[in-house]
């Protein structure tokens, strides 16, 4: 096939126009998707009140977890299916960052008296438990009268940030979690 000098022209010409042509169109017209995170991020607010005591009765402050992501279960001691599977979401969502678990914690925050079941905590090694000096923490934590039905995210910073939904999808959580651990340049 003979190509002419004219169709030779044309194609010169395609060779440069075509990909300016695609940037103005990449540039003025589509527009990607954007990721949209699985947890409803919060008003950003710094938690305050944070002295309590751990489980074993010694006096705690919530700033030793600063320079750490902490995932935080708001409930009571007496832990029901709901709280039960949360932990254990917690737990694996945390395994799952592999070598960045390290700069993740888990807290439980007790909203009641009595201590939870001992077998249970065994089966969660790592999770801190707490119960604050001043019962107002809690009500920093926004969901209503339902907080016990969320995990929340505090920054490294010491931040509440994030809230996932009641019946979180582990998946999803995984991945905010982890787009959250590389975007970070500290925690």
């Amino acid at each position: 096939m003979q190509l002419t000098q004219r169709s030779k022209f044309l194609l010169l010409i395609g060779v440069f126009v075509m990909p300016v042509a695609a940037a103005y169109l990449a540039y003025f017209g589509w527009r990607p998707a954007g990721h949209a995170n699985y947890g409803d991020l919060l008003k950003v607010v710094p938690l305050q009140q944070t002295a309590g005591t751990a489980l074993d009765g010694r006096p705690f402050s919530l700033d030793a977890l600063r320079g750490k992501w902490v995932m935080v279960h708001v409930g009571a001691p007496r832990c029901d299916a709901a709280c039960a599977q949360q932990l254990y979401l917690m737990r694996q969502t945390r395994i799952a960052q592999g070598k960045e678990q390290s700069r993740v914690e888990r807290l439980w925050v007790l909203t009641g008296t009595g201590a939870p079941a001992a077998a249970l905590l065994h089966e969660h090694p790592g999770l801190h438990v707490w119960r604050p000096d001043n019962p107002a923490f809690v009500a920093q934590f926004p969901a209503g009268q339902n907080r016990a039905g969320h995990v929340y995210l505090v920054d490294p910073l010491g931040n509440l940030m994030l809230r996932f939904p009641a019946q979180v999808d582990a998946k999803r959580m995984m991945k905010d979690l982890k787009l959250l651990l590389k975007a970070s340049q500290i925690g």
